[in-house]
């Protein structure tokens, strides 16, 4: 019998050809022993499949590391079953919900029953796990019909996956096993236990059962995995690093912002300092946006319901928004606005439109309310009230790419004056397999997506293309930054929509004299102005450029007989638009300037007797030291050229 071959494409295009039922492991190992030692998992036509399991037909094959996110995931997904493995061996009985990868690690929610678990138990679970990865046990998958699946979590008593269960159709399930483990899981993993080579558990919290507060509270545990003891240490370190910067710890250090319970969890105060830093940014937008032709509008924070069924926000993001606002007219109904666009194309409505007046860019830094879960809210970038940068430019359909390209302009512009240089721009387009998500023709689909990625090739941008991300309107083009510690953000956002014009009926008068539908591109560079300022917090650890920081300078007269001096050098810095304060405190010198690095001024100016006597200042910079003496008019012109530069003039 002539054995049947398959062929496989890789990703550099070569095709090989391998007996049917050859797995993606065999096929690393006929590349090189080494590739063969690090490949986690493999995708089989976009899909990510274990390493072990047999391919049976044609299929292009990429072979997944370390180095790629989806062999990070498939390895950190294996790690939350081996703590679950580690917890049934100590805490018999436990039962067990979801175990997931997430962006840092994963967790595994448990219900510990009558077992007590607290944070100092980690060190044991870690221990345990430590010594079942040793084992090298193998993640075998097997197909399980529903009701064997039922049978085996009824005779184990774990209500949590026979309620999982519940909700997967008969053929569709698959249980992993690795030891004496099995959990109920699609998978992927990787191939055994001893690529986990350094754990570390990191904190306990809670979490409701399936995000529902009326159901049960489980124990969640979260936990990061490496493939050497090196990169956990590595880890660890950047971890120490991200408290020190956390946005929140800092936040109250600078007095930048607060939260009350009694105002509401989630909705910030903002403090007098942080107030003019959101100015500063909100003014450097503007100014920009008004150079690139945008005109500002301002809509009311709350909108009629119909509103917001008209543009299909209401029917896909009603449960997460608050609950409707009801007046004393029968029937009448408003919400809190969850985001602006409905506002912004009513505007549009508001008189007919000439062909001649598009593009029209209307722009407003417009304060939105959506409801997040208690649970889910972290300081400013998770929040129930936020600000967007948000405008929205009417054009037609000829004009849709040259606007895209402007945008992108202003977004690169933006992140090269806050010093963001590494970023990779995602190109999110909607899952072709799961088209009851998105709204409109495939006809305007295809467009909207052409033009983004026509436009993201003209700018020479880097970019990462994922399928299903796309807004359930149309594409988008969203900005994943990182900071300082490498860490990945996603903030400024381009969207092509043609459904909400098509909604609302938006027209405008063609050079035919004939009515068009004009097309509508959603941008925010800073995304909102809570989450932009949390990530600009940790990536200067609260050092901000010059421009933009709330106290610039510091006037440290040396003692009390220089303060009318100092307070004259200040109205002079004052009247030059630079901002600060006089520090009159009865301290030393030196304890004056501690205190004004730890609060991170950028620039001391020292009065003493010498200085008043000259007319003159001692310049420090804020972690480099003194940068010599000046006359207050050379200051003020050497704040200028400072400021400028700054901003990358």
């Amino acid at each position: 019998m002539i054995e049947e071959n398959i062929k496989v494409t890789l990703p550099d295009g070569s095709v090989r050809e391998y007996p049917k039922g050859t797995s993606a492991a065999q096929i690393a190992l006929s590349i090189s022993e080494g590739l063969a030692r690090n490949v986690l998992a493999a995708k089989v036509d976009g899909e990510v499949w274990d390493s072990a399991r047999p391919i049976d037909k044609d299929v292009s094959v990429q072979l997944l590391t370390w180095n790629d996110p989806e062999g990070k995931n498939a390895f950190w997904h294996s790690s939350a079953h081996l703590m679950a493995e580690a917890l049934e061996a100590l805490y018999p009985g436990v039962k067990l919900g979801i175990g997931p990868a997430i962006d840092t690690g994963f967790y595994y929610d448990v219900d510990f029953g009558d077992h007590d678990f607290s944070a100092d138990d980690l060190e044991k679970v870690e221990k345990k796990m430590a010594e079942l990865a040793r084992q090298k046990n193998v993640y075998t998958r097997s197909d399980i019909s529903k009701s064997e699946a039922e049978k085996y979590f009824t005779e184990k008593g774990d209500e949590y996956k026979l309620e999982l269960i519940e909700g997967l159709e008969d053929g569709s399930i698959t249980f992993y096993t690795q030891g004496q483990f099995v959990d109920l899981c699609r998978g992927p993993h990787i191939p055994h236990t001893g690529f986990i080579k350094a754990i570390k558990l990191l904190n306990v919290a809670g979490a409701y059962w399936r995000g529902d507060e009326s159901r049960k509270q489980l124990t969640r545990i979260y936990g990061v995995s490496f493939p050497k003891a090196k990169e956990l240490k590595e880890y660890l370190h950047q971890l120490e690093e991200a408290k020190k910067r956390d946005h929140r710890k800092l936040g109250k250090e600078l007095e930048l912002f607060t939260f009350s319970e009694k105002v509401g969890m989630g909705l910030p105060l903002w403090l007098p300092k942080g107030t003019l830093l959101r100015d500063r940014l909100t003014d450097f937008l503007k100014r920009a946006q008004q150079k690139a032709g945008y005109q500002s509008v301002v809509t009311p924070h709350i909108g009629n319901k119909e509103l917001y069924v008209t543009s299909g926000h209401y029917e896909k993001y009603g449960e997460d928004s608050f609950q409707p606002i009801k007046t004393p007219s029968e029937g009448e109904e408003f919400l809190l606005k969850p985001m602006n666009c409905p506002h912004h194309c009513e505007i549009y409505r508001a008189r007919p439109r000439s062909y001649k007046e598009l593009p029209l860019r209307l722009a407003e830094f417009g304060t939105v309310y959506r409801y997040e879960q208690s649970g889910e809210l972290h300081g400013l970038t998770r929040v129930r009230g936020f600000t967007q940068d948000d405008a929205h430019i009417f054009c037609r359909p000829d004009q849709v790419k040259a606007e895209f390209i402007k945008v992108i302009d202003l977004v690169l512009y933006v992140f090269k004056a806050l010093g963001f240089e590494d970023y990779t721009a995602q190109i999110s387009l909607r899952d072709p397999e799961k088209a009851e998500k998105y709204i409109g023709e495939d006809e305007q689909w295809q467009l909207a997506e052409a033009a983004i990625v026509e436009a993201a090739a003209e700018k020479g941008l880097n970019t990462v293309t994922e399928l299903g991300e796309a807004a359930f309107y149309g594409p988008k083009l969203d900005f994943m930054v990182k900071d300082a510690l490498g860490r990945s953000w996603q903030l400024g956002t381009i969207q092509v929509d043609y459904q909400l014009p098509q909604r609302f009926a938006l027209e405008y008068i063609g050079a035919d004299n004939q009515k068009h539908r004009p097309v509508m591109i959603h941008r925010a560079p800073f995304g909102s102005l809570e989450r932009f300022t949390a990530v600009l917090i940790e990536h200067c650890a609260g050092k901000f450029p010059l421009w933009l920081a709330p106290e610039q300078i510091a006037v440290l007269p040396i003692s009390e007989k220089f303060a009318e001096y100092a307070e004259k050098v200040y109205a002079e810095f004052e009247d030059n638009d630079v901002t600060g304060y006089v520090d009159h405190r009865d301290e030393k010198i030196g304890r004056k300037i501690r205190d004004a690095e730890v609060k991170r001024i950028p620039y001391m100016l020292i009065a003493g007797e010498k200085e008043a006597e000259a007319g003159k200042v001692s310049i420090r910079k804020q972690g480099e030291g003194d940068l010599g003496t000046f006359t207050v008019e050379e200051a003020v012109e050497f704040f200028r050229k400072e400021k400028r530069k700054s901003l990358g003039h």
